[in-house]
């Protein structure tokens, strides 16, 4: 349903920009815990959601910071989790739309 039932892969990138969106704006309301005191960059809402939510590559925050509140980390949890499988939807769907016929 939520990808048009893979008819219709362009709705993952409106799912995923909700997530990010949804995402940033929790993140951005507590402070996270280093996981090195004084090492790594300065935590970034937007970069640490869109960390979680791109599986390939990484922007460096997803292992530099975790939760101790733990609706937080639940919250990160999903984001991966919807990430690997809207990614993937999105991917598909640009594949197929570039192909010739």
């Amino acid at each position: 349903m939520t990808v048009g039932y893979g008819y219709r892969p362009c709705l993952a990138s409106v799912w995923l920009l909700a997530l990010t969106l949804l995402g940033t704006l929790s993140f951005s309301a507590h402070t996270p815990t280093p996981v090195q005191r004084g090492e790594g960059a300065a935590f970034q809402p937007l970069v640490y959601t869109l960390d979680l939510l791109i599986p390939i590559g990484g922007l460096g925050q997803r292992t530099a910071w975790y939760w101790s509140n733990d609706s937080l980390q639940w919250l990160a949890y999903l984001l991966i989790a919807f990430g690997w499988v809207l990614t993937t939807a999105v991917i598909a769907g640009a594949t197929r739309t570039l192909q010739k016929s």
